[in-house]
């Protein structure tokens, strides 16, 4: 046991309470196991400098550069002062700057010349780049000074670590310093049979390499050593999930001839597409089976998912069972219930005059229903007289029975994790059927890591009808009359008799649960107080002025732009009833322009609806605004998405948008979102334990990887499930699924 015991040692023994409190809020690292896998980011190497041009704004970096120019100005007449220092990469520059009386030491050690690193936060300012106080190791050229920093980086490369504003790179590496001693006792996963038969190095000996290499190649075996140990845990996890439910019993679902599913299919006014057909027929196989079917089905935005879904709860209804659909928000449960009902028209109406004779009926079950329709809900579902069931997670609660659940289809399941959706298996007489739904597309290498207990199954043709969308880049800041423009457009939309979006990233008043990003809303609050340099808080308020809200933007555009239009509001802060209200004269056609926050980014279905303005485009993610993108253009006129974005032409914002511009491939978009973010971004809540697993594997560029590594955890869980021969990869486990539970527990 005292093996373990070595990187489950609190940090505050190895490092000191100061240190290890730093690193706990700050870095959420508590062992020295934890600050043994905090790896670099990159490395530098002595003689080199970091390419400047490359920094993310509104990050916290590490750069290797060399000190040009340093010049004190004075201002506030003479009685301010800065320091101005611009260091090069040799071909590029950035501003440094120094305020008030912190200036006299980085005046004295940064001469032109000297080379250092510098830690600190890229923002905008001038339009120009520009690290305010930042932190920096001088890195002399000679080995005889007393510097400490010339011994502690004595290899060529130096390693440069995720830091934040609170603990500079260099501060880290001098901890992992303290505790490397202790990887000689790291337990290693890997069973021996598969590290000696890929060439994997083991595990002590890749720790010391990706902390310390001598030389790139050390970095390189340490990385394939430590990607293998994150993908085959992980695919082990998912391996023993997909073992444990095929153990399971389910009730073959076979619909009947000549039944529901049969009538519906001779209403439809339109034929289904070679990709609908081709997945429906995947899910029928699934459901005429004794285990219980795990399909994801992923499609784009529009690709006809809701019918093929539809499909199989006809299906099951028709083999005696009943179906629940499962909507992350009340406006969608509203909507999935309301456009299905109207899809099955008279077969709906089961049990009341005029339903036909195959007909079931299709209930609603929301949290905020009124005490006596609920009660008529709960009736419904618990006697059978309801075949289908459209509701939010208020279906998993313990109340809710059902007479005979057979399947349960889950709507964008990267916002529900894998122990709700246990929860709602639980409610049948044996497991149900499950399909999870989701719009965002996810290549192949995350289907394999997030959802690698199910298999997958791709809708990638749009049905007929669908038309075109036209996006554009609007940049506010450098092209004010673009703004103008995008207005005119929204006007001329309505005046040919359709409909507008306006998104925009806040509600209202600045509390932070109303930002998009709480963050970056908390973030906008800290950065707009109490600076005292009229200089720096100028940069500040460029940079990190609040996200734009819906209340105030509706208010200007109907006193300004879009006066004489009828606009109304839509966000999650709203009543229920006042939220269904707003979308039902939406989708009556008596709005002309809905100014909305993300709530409309799911499953909002407005034929008429053709113009979109995203309003700080740059605030969401690749994702979310190809999501969002996809609420326009669903009738037979052409769509229309303008992204705002006040960031400079230079910036990777700015990249990103022109992405989602340049392209409607939604699978293309992913890829470019994953590279770009940290893949936990795109994963989403519900997948956070997987996400804070992931250090060194990057799940879109190690495909092969994840493929070899979830073949051969198959091949490990099936000679050995509980894995009695294998402790080592049992404690890793072990670790991996505390870290998922703890997440869930986090959310609450």
């Amino acid at each position: 046991m005292d093996l373990v015991h070595a990187l489950q040692e609190p940090l505050k023994n190895a490092l000191g309470q100061a240190t290890a409190k730093v690193m706990a809020e700050h870095l959420g690292l508590h062992t020295v196991g934890d600050l043994l896998h905090h790896y670099p980011r990159r490395y530098a190497e002595r003689g080199e400098l970091t390419r400047l041009s490359d920094l993310p704004l509104d990050e916290h970096v590490t750069v290797v550069a060399q000190v040009a120019t340093a010049r004190v100005l004075r201002f506030n007449g003479g009685s301010g002062q800065r320091l101005e220092v611009t260091i090069t990469d040799g071909s590029g520059q950035l501003q440094l700057v120094f305020f008030g009386r912190g200036i006299h030491k980085p005046h004295k050690d940064l001469l032109p010349g000297t080379r250092a690193m510098f830690a600190g936060k890229v923002s905008v300012f001038n339009r120009k780049m520009q690290l305010a106080h930042p932190a920096y190791e001088l890195l002399r050229a000679d080995g005889d000074s007393a510097a400490e920093a010339v011994d502690s980086w004595a290899g060529a490369l130096i390693p440069i670590y995720p830091a934040t504003a609170k603990l500079e790179s260099w501060k880290i590496a001098k901890s992992v310093d303290a505790v490397l001693p202790s990887a000689q006792e790291a337990l290693d996963p890997l069973p021996p049979a598969l590290r000696e038969g890929r060439g994997l190095i083991p595990l002590p000996e890749a720790l010391l390499k990706i902390h310390r290499p001598h030389a790139k190649a050390d970095i390189a075996t340490a990385k394939d050593r430590l990607k293998w140990d994150e993908a085959f845990v992980l695919q082990v996890a998912l391996a023993r999930r997909r073992f444990a439910d095929a153990q399971l019993p389910a009730v073959a679902r076979r619909p009947r001839p000549d039944g529901l599913l049969d009538a519906f299919d001779a209403k439809l006014p339109f034929e289904l597409t070679d990709g609908q057909r081709r997945v429906s027929k995947e899910i029928f196989d699934d459901l005429a089976t004794e285990h219980p079917m795990h399909r994801l089905l992923q499609g784009e935005v529009g690709s006809g998912k809701t019918m093929v879904a539809l499909r199989a709860m006809l299906a099951v209804v028709d083999a005696g069972g009943q179906a629940a659909m499962l909507a992350p928000t009340e406006v969608l449960a509203q909507q999935h219930h309301r456009s299905i009902t109207e899809m099955m028209g008279e077969l709906a109406e089961g049990g009341m005059l005029g339903g036909a004779e195959h007909a079931t009926k299709v209930t609603l079950l929301t949290g905020s229903m009124g005490t006596a329709a609920r009660r008529q809900a709960l009736l419904d579902l618990a006697t059978g007289e309801a075949g289908i069931v459209i509701g939010t997670h208020a279906l998993i609660e313990d109340k809710v029975q059902f007479h005979d659940l057979g399947l349960v289809v889950v709507d964008e399941q990267h916002r529900f994790g894998v122990e709700q959706r246990d929860a709602l298996r639980g409610k049948g007489k044996q497991p149900p059927h499950l399909l999870v739904m989701t719009a965002t597309p996810i290549p192949r290498t995350v289907a394999m890591t997030v959802f690698g207990d199910l298999e997958t199954s791709v809708l990638d043709q749009l049905p007929a009808g669908r038309s075109p969308i036209s996006t554009h880049v609007v940049p506010s800041q450098d092209k004010p009359h673009f703004l103008a423009r995008a207005w005119e457009r929204v006007r001329e939309e309505v005046e040919n008799g359709h409909q507008a979006y306006v998104v925009c990233p806040r509600i209202g008043d600045l509390d932070d649960e109303d930002a998009a990003e709480p963050k970056k809303g908390a973030k906008a609050k800290k950065g707009t107080k109490g600076k005292k340099e009229s200089e720096e808080s100028a940069a500040d308020d460029a940079e990190k002025r609040p996200p734009l809200a819906v209340l105030d933007v509706a208010e200007e555009l109907a006193h300004g732009p879009l006066r004489g239009l009828k606009v109304e509001v839509l966000h999650g802060r709203m009543q229920p009833d006042d939220k269904d209200a707003v979308m039902r004269r939406f989708a009556a056609g008596e709005t002309h322009v809905l100014v909305a926050t993300t709530v409309i980014e799911v499953g909002v279905n407005v034929p008429n609806a053709t113009a979109m303005v995203i309003m700080d485009a740059d605030r969401f993610g690749v994702s979310q605004l190809h999501q969002l993108r996809g609420r326009v253009g669903r009738g037979s006129a052409p769509g229309l998405c303008l992204l705002v974005t006040d960031m400079p032409e230079a910036s990777p914002a700015r990249a990103r948008l022109n992405a989602v511009a340049a392209t409607l491939d939604g699978f293309e978009l992913s890829r470019i979102d994953l590279e770009q973010r940290r893949e936990g971004d795109v994963l989403g809540q519900a997948q956070s334990g997987v996400r804070s697993s992931l250090r060194m594997l990057a799940v879109i560029d190690d495909e092969e990887i994840i493929a070899a590594a979830r073949e051969e955890a198959t091949a490990v869980v099936s000679r050995d499930p509980d894995l009695e021969h294998l402790p080592e990869l049992r404690t890793a486990l072990d670790a991996l699924l505390d870290a998922e539970r703890e997440q869930y527990l986090d959310k609450g």
